[in-house]
């Protein structure tokens, strides 16, 4: 039998039991946000508010480049990494990934008692009907499965079985087919239009699209969503509430609603930026409209870095067409080397703020590392629940740095999007490939040397390559990183 471990030897007071709600931008650069880089040429009033009232981590990391093992890490405590998805991610077609006896952080909220949601991307598989004269799932997320679905029958896998009371979901990315809404486990319109291709940077997929599925209009739609929830859920019940509202932006396509058209002043990517700031605005309207902003936990983050270069040709396999997008006058992930995809920092370090009123301190800055694995173990530990800490196994509470306290120093795993794995401990950084592991040329493979290792604070920039000056950190952080990839705890 599993180990219980027990976060909290007393449950916490109602009035510490605060609604919780959990913003996943898509693609988001910790350049691309004001209170991370005040040069940044796009509005964020949204984030500029959530570091006046909260706290702002400056070197958080996901667990991935890439989004779909970022988003089961942060649902599951665990490293993606561990499951049979050791590089890229999931199409819209592909069936689950959280295993169906895992437990997920909204399990761990609802044992609390708490009314729970997710309103937005999954990208962690589905379970779809297949149609009659189908019997396999082979390439099931790639284009040639479109045709093969039973849009009229419910999903036998949804986030309804993973904890969640109440889903609307996109399958995947807004660049992946089906174009339809899901509900609760049903689509809500039949998809029964052919979407063509369509380039960068409206970017899509070609596929199976419902008439009223329209891709400028579903950030709209999913915070709609998100505020009706907040209503219901604050007005309606005495249960607090825990949302995961993971967004679709600004994540390709570039949607940009007109009513941003030159919002940023620096073309469609700041411009979608914005409004994906403006939904952090409306998100925490409503909750003030609800009247529990103050009671209330928002954590707000990003799944990967910004797919923008920050540089024009030098070392990218560069598209000329995303060129002519990309900010001339921006740089979305704050001068770090690399972009999404990548094991460099421009790939895993992103955006990360918390605010709750009362609890946590208005303008603090931590800088110490931080991963988005500890969501987890920090609602557990918060809510005064055990978890199961053999499969949750890399996440530990950041409860104490909520509240100003110290926390051990512990190692941080990172993956890139070719499965590449690196380890940041302290100020040190050691890249287990001998490349970027993703966009960046040389891409390498994981695992081949010789590897890399920078000192993040001498250089931000991981420009010198320190594996040969110093070989015992190289070694015991090499050593480290292996046995965590064998299967110790990330503790």
């Amino acid at each position: 039998m599993p180990v219980l471990l027990l976060l909290a030897a007393l449950m916490p007071s109602a009035d510490e039991q605060p609604n919780i709600v959990v913003i996943l931008a898509d693609d988001l650069g910790s350049g691309d946000v004001r209170p991370l880089n005040p040069e940044s040429p796009i509005p964020t009033p949204g984030f500029d508010q959530l570091a006046v009232d909260g706290m702002t981590f400056t070197n958080a990391h996901t667990s991935a480049a890439v989004c779909t093992p970022t988003r089961y890490a942060l649902l599951t405590g665990r490293h993606c990494w561990r499951t049979g998805l050791k590089k890229g991610v999931l199409g819209g077609y592909s069936r689950p990934l959280i295993e169906d006896d895992r437990e997920t952080v909204a399990q761990v909220a609802k044992r609390a008692g708490y009314r729970t949601a997710v309103i937005g991307k999954w990208h962690l598989g589905l379970g779809w009907t297949l149609k009659n004269d189908v019997d396999n799932l082979d390439d099931f997320s790639k284009p040639n499965a479109i045709g093969k679905v039973d849009f009229t029958q419910p999903l036998t896998a949804s986030p309804n079985s993973l904890g969640f009371d109440h889903s609307f979901l996109v399958s995947a990315s807004l660049d992946m087919s089906p174009y339809v809404y899901i509900a609760d486990g049903r689509v809500t319109e039949q998809p029964t239009q052919s979407k063509p291709a369509i380039p960068f940077p409206a970017f899509s997929r070609a596929g199976e699209q419902a008439p009223g599925f329209v891709i400028k209009d579903v950030l709209d739609t999913l915070t709609e969503q998100a505020a009706g929830f907040i209503e219901d859920a604050a007005g309606h019940s005495t249960e607090p509430f825990f949302l995961y509202l993971p967004l679709t932006s600004p994540h390709k396509p570039i949607a940009t609603h007109p009513r941003f058209k030159g919002r940023s002043g620096i073309g469609p990517y700041g411009d979608f930026v914005a409004q994906t700031d403006d939904v952090i605005v409306r998100v925490r309207d409503a909750l003030k409209n609800a009247g529990v902003a103050d009671d209330t936990l928002v954590i707000v983050t990003s799944d990967n870095g910004s797919y923008m270069r920050l540089t024009e040709k030098t070392g990218h396999r560069d598209d000329p067409t995303v060129q002519a997008y990309r900010p001339q006058t921006h740089r979305p992930n704050a001068g770090y080397r690399g972009t999404k995809a990548d094991l460099y920092e421009a790939g895993h370090r992103v955006p990360f703020f918390a605010v709750w009123p009362g609890h946590i301190e208005p303008g603090a800055r931590i800088d110490e590392p931080v991963t988005q694995v500890d969501l987890l173990a920090t609602v557990a530990d918060l809510l005064g629940e055990s978890f199961d800490a053999a499969s949750a196994e890399d996440s530990v509470s950041m409860l104490p740095l909520f509240r100003g306290e110290a926390r051990d120093r512990r190692p941080i795993v990172v993956q890139s999007a070719n499965g590449s794995l690196g380890l940041i401990d302290g100020n040190m950084k050691y890249l287990a490939t001998d490349g970027s592991g993703g966009r960046e040329r040389p891409a390498g493979r994981p695992w081949k040397t010789p590897h890399q290792l920078y000192d993040l604070d001498a250089d931000p920039g991981e420009t010198n390559n320190l594996i040969d000056e110093r070989p015992e950190i190289a070694r015991s952080m090499l050593e480290t990183l292996r046995a965590i990839e064998d299967g110790d705890a990330v503790r």
